[in-house]
């Protein structure tokens, strides 16, 4: 699941390391974790401008909501897009709605899934 993400983000790559080398002694890795993680990273980008890679690491979510099996499929919604939206995440600089322009088709389906069940005060996805 992470390497086509690492592949289109390499600048995730140590942070996974070290996520790996934390929970080497699990018999499976929280990759909800590593997803939230992500999610942080991914904001971080936002705020510095950062947003190059993003058309790439949004065709690989894309894949994961497509071609991913239910566990990747749900862990991209919950485990990434839902920290995506999350507003204590962001600062002053950014919000949820900044990440719109990268969603995929059946990303934003996911994001717009996600943002009814929370009852987010963002904008709908029809508000583009």
């Amino acid at each position: 699941m992470f390497e086509p993400l690492l592949e289109a983000d390499p600048s995730f790559r140590e942070k996974w390391e070290r996520f790996q080398n934390e929970y080497r002694s699990e018999d499976e890795l929280p990759l909800y974790l590593a997803l939230s993680d992500f999610a942080r990273h991914l904001i971080e980008n936002l705020e510095t401008g950062n947003t190059l890679r993003f058309d790439g690491i949004f065709d690989v979510v894309e894949r994961w909501h497509v071609d991913g099996d239910p566990y990747v499929q749900e862990a991209a919604t919950i485990g990434l897009l839902e920290d995506l939206q999350n507003t204590n995440l962001h600062r002053e600089k950014t919000c949820p709605e900044d990440f719109l322009p990268w969603l995929r088709p059946a990303t934003r389906v996911w994001w717009a899934r996600v943002h009814e069940f929370w009852g987010s005060d963002t904008k709908p996805i029809g508000a583009l």
